[in-house]
């Protein structure tokens, strides 16, 4: 019995050693056997070092705004030629999805974010956050009110709204209104986003050029509204509301930007009012300087994005190798006309330019702002200037 199992055992033994020689393969050549120990010391893919590349991040309020869809093209553009990875995410007017959206760039390892915010205030708290885990926040047109932004960048606001009042003023020619005759001239103000800071700077602005014609008698103001969001369909509805009740007794309308001008002449055409009424607005976008060559927008203000979008991402890039930008320091009371605020931002303002059917060519065509057939869309050839 015992040596039963003996002869059983060693033939085991043996048909395991041609199993494992089967499966032993032949001996590699030098070659092969260089490739397999390389083979051997690379890491899986899931174990591969994460992307060297600093993030930058772009968080934009919306992209109903003509202007931010744009301008997020043309940031992302320049800030991935210079070697950066770019997160970029629009919040579609919803304060917590931006700020959500500004959390987890910083989570992703954003060093740098550049933000268009929905709500100047509330994105206070995200900026907070942000600073805190070390981010950089690049206010980007519109004001965040905290003394942790480490840039805010626009255009001169002020200047904005003192371009629109005084090009609707003239285009009323009110320095020769004949108030004995006619009364007051009657001038309805069209605030923006009621939640923009550059609203408020806007509005102070246009107000250097109202207040003094208030005073002398020469205006009143008859309706004072601001715009949700800069929401041109909220526009044609208050300017709708506002001429239902005052029996469309108006002379003019300072509007706050191109969007909801364009939203407030609807309503006026609808009144046989478009191009009698002189009307501002702001960004010289392509429609609105159509709307302007055809005589009924009477002002918009030319604020060149492409000297903007360039100087966030030099801030951006100065900011993520740990360089301080020359910037001029403003008081977020002196930025906010709010006194109660305390804390200082380093700032750059660009200048704008007022844009009329005189110079609208030369300004915005010629530098290729805007495109010749867009601007003189539906134009007779015999009206329209040579194409530059």
């Amino acid at each position: 019995m015992f040596r039963s199992k003996s002869i059983k055992l060693i033939g085991l033994l043996v048909l395991a050693v041609m199993v494992i020689g089967a499966c032993t393969p032949a001996a590699a050549t030098p070659a092969e056997a260089e490739a397999m120990e390389a083979e051997a010391e690379a890491p899986a893919a899931e174990e591969m070092a994460p992307s060297e590349k600093t993030i930058i991040g772009l968080s934009f309020s919306d992209f109903a705004t003509e202007r931010w869809k744009n301008e997020e093209v043309l940031m992302r553009g320049l800030l991935e030629d210079k070697g950066y990875e770019v997160l970029s995410a629009e919040a579609n007017h919803d304060v917590k999805l931006q700020n959500d959206q500004i959390d987890n760039m910083v989570t992703q390892g954003a060093s740098v974010i550049i933000v268009i915010a929905e709500d100047g205030d509330a994105a206070a708290t995200a900026v907070a956050s942000a600073a805190k885990a070390g981010a950089k926040v690049i206010a980007y047109d519109r004001l965040i009110k905290s003394p942790d932004i480490a840039a805010y960048i626009s255009f001169n606001n002020v200047a904005v709204g003192y371009n629109q009042a005084d090009g609707v003023m003239k285009a009323l020619d009110v320095e020769n209104w004949d108030v004995a005759a006619n009364g007051p001239a009657r001038v309805v103000k069209m605030g923006g986003s009621p939640t923009d800071n550059n609203a408020i700077l806007v509005r102070q602005g246009q107000d250097e050029i109202l207040d003094p014609l208030v005073e002398a008698g020469k205006i009143e103001i008859v309706a004072d509204q601001w715009v949700d969001n800069w929401d041109a369909a909220k526009a044609v509805t208050l300017m709708e509301n506002i001429l239902a009740s005052i029996g469309n007794d108006v002379d003019a309308v300072v509007a706050s930007n191109d969007g909801t001008a364009l939203g407030a002449l609807q309503a006026l055409k609808a009144q046989g009012l478009a191009g009698v009424v002189p009307i501002s607005g702001q960004d010289a976008t392509a429609d609105g300087c159509n709307s302007i060559v055809k005589g009924e927008l009477s002002v918009t203000v030319f604020k060149d994005i492409r000297e903007l979008s360039p100087l966030a991402v030099e801030l951006a890039d100065q900011l993520a190798k740990g360089e301080t930008p020359d910037l001029e320091m403003y008081t977020l009371a002196e930025l906010t006309l709010n006194d109660a605020l305390t804390g200082e931002v380093p700032c750059k303002f660009l200048p704008v330019v007022q844009v009329t059917k005189d110079n609208v060519y030369d300004v915005v065509v010629k530098s290729d702002f805007q495109a010749y057939d867009e601007v003189y869309r539906d134009i007779p050839d015999a009206e329209k200037p040579p194409k530059p």
